[in-house]
């Protein structure tokens, strides 16, 4: 920053300040370092604005996650290429305002602007991130019709996009279609496996991976410890962290970490799960001791769950998640005073808990759920359908699981809560609004909850439907009464 103004100082001496290329390059030193405010200003001295000095405001925007700036700046733009509307697209895509990707993508399509690469795997990773089958296989037709298919990085995004989306045999598919794959197309199928808990085909690629010769990465270690994770693979998993620093030279950072933690706590590990959080160097930091808690709802352990959130409370106060699951852990152990303690402390700090949504897609159109959600036009005809399935669900000998519900409403008040959570109104929607026989799929942001797990699984075997759902975690497949995740999740 230093040495820039100096060269600012000796622009100004020198008579080249108004330049619009001088003007341009000081606007990304300052940006770069932080002061944008005097990024901003310079912008707005620039008499006549140019497409590098607006591309250049606009990707600092982005980098900043300052979206709607970014994209007044781009509206304000008097000319757009090619490389203006893929910043705005990628950059909305990596905020994870991936609606707003999407939609100006087809804006455009309508510019007829044609789209090149770059283009090309940004939307596909907005499809993923939203589950958007039906707009992933559109962009795939895309690339078809544009000979994109040999760009490494497009069939590596579809690849990512098609697992992430449900179609892990398409994903497959292309991937065996590749002739020369790289560590991220290697990564991204492995990933692909373990994200649908088929943790076996995830070791066998692992091991076909070494075997070639790709190099291997530390995003190749984490994705097969997440795949061991997800399917109980926990000596495969202890043998496969050792050899990553024994064997390829890699330091474990952090999330390998938390994945040695999660592979022990969700087999129910705890005691070996402490003792290598232990053994860590310096602070575990958040994401170990998050994973030591979700472990410890999994298994009712109360005294470890005590001590993991007493650390988060500690380092991350303003994360409304760790106080929703301690207080559901201490419902589970029947601890009413200490759930209660817990949500009130949460209360008093004015936190909030994320709202769970649910999206399912139905002929290429989106339709979105909330719990108690009563604003879809078919909303009548979903609660009736509804409550017809829950009927022929406890004839089969479901019963709802409440033990996290709060406690001071009667029981069947707490059945009537959950039985409107976001999935059960989705999964309704797409039994009235599908042909018998078809798979239904629904995509939740946070982790599917235990009674609308188990009332899927119950669901799938009254209606003799497939249905999948991509939760915050992973997928599950129900089928005939039984889930893909053994209930592992």
């Amino acid at each position: 920053m230093r040495l820039g103004l100096e060269v600012h100082c000796l622009a100004i001496k020198l008579g080249f300040y108004s330049h619009v290329s001088v003007l341009t390059g000081l606007i990304s030193l300052y940006s770069k370092c932080g002061a944008i405010r005097s990024a901003n200003l310079l912008f707005g001295q620039i008499g006549r604005r140019d497409l590098i000095s607006s591309t250049a405001l606009t990707t600092i925007y982005i980098r900043l996650n300052e979206m709607d700036s970014a994209r007044r700046t781009f509206d304000e733009s008097s000319e757009k290429t090619l490389a203006s509307w893929n910043a705005m697209i990628s950059g909305y895509a990596q905020n994870g305002l991936t609606e707003a990707a999407v939609s100006l993508f087809q804006e455009m399509q309508m510019s007829n602007v044609s789209p090149n690469p770059v283009t090309i795997t940004s939307i596909l990773s907005a499809c993923a991130q939203l589950g958007a089958l039906s707009l992933g296989q559109w962009v795939h037709g895309l690339i078809k019709s544009n000979k994109f298919d040999s760009n490494i990085y497009v069939s590596t995004a579809l690849i990512d996009m098609y697992a992430k989306c449900g179609s892990i045999v398409e994903a497959r598919r292309l991937f065996e279609s590749i002739p020369n794959k790289n560590d991220v197309t290697w990564n991204a199928m492995i990933s692909g496996y373990g994200l649908h808990g088929h943790g076996q085909e995830a070791l066998k690629l692992f091991h076909e991976m070494v075997s070639s010769g790709t190099p291997l990465t530390r995003i190749t270690f984490l994705s097969i410890l997440h795949a061991c994770s997800h399917s109980g693979l926990v000596k495969e998993g202890e043998q496969i962290f050792k050899s990553m620093k024994r064997d390829h030279g890699f330091e474990p950072i952090s999330e390998h970490n938390a994945c040695m933690v999660d592979i022990l706590g969700r087999a129910g590990k705890l005691k070996e799960a402490l003792d290598f959080i232990e053994g860590i160097p310096g602070d575990p930091g958040t994401p170990i001791w998050s994973t030591l808690l979700g472990a410890c709802m999994v298994h009712k352990d109360t005294n470890v769950a005590r001590m993991a959130s007493e650390k988060l409370f500690e380092s991350d106060p303003g994360n409304m998640g760790y106080y929703v699951l301690m207080s559901n852990i201490y419902s589970s152990d029947k601890n009413y005073p200490g759930a209660a303690f817990v949500r009130q402390v949460a209360k008093k700090r004015n936190l909030s808990k994320t709202p769970g949504c649910t999206l399912i897609e139905i002929h290429q159109k989106p339709h979105v759920f909330k719990a108690g959600d009563w604003s879809h036009p078919l909303s009548r005809a979903i609660y009736a359908e509804l409550e017809r399935l829950n009927g022929k669900m406890k004839e089969a000998g479901y019963q709802a699981e409440t033990m996290t519900s709060l406690h001071d409403v009667e029981e069947e008040e707490k059945e009537l809560m959950v039985n409107v959570h976001s999935e059960k109104l989705a999964i309704a929607f797409g039994l009235l609004s599908t042909e018998p026989g078809t798979e239904i799929r629904i995509f939740k942001n946070l982790r599917i909850c235990l009674d609308c797990h188990t009332a899927s699984k119950y669901i799938s075997r009254v209606t003799q439907r497939v249905i999948v759902a991509r939760d915050a975690n992973r997928f599950h497949r129900f089928e005939d009464g039984v889930c893909s995740c053994g209930d592992y999740w």
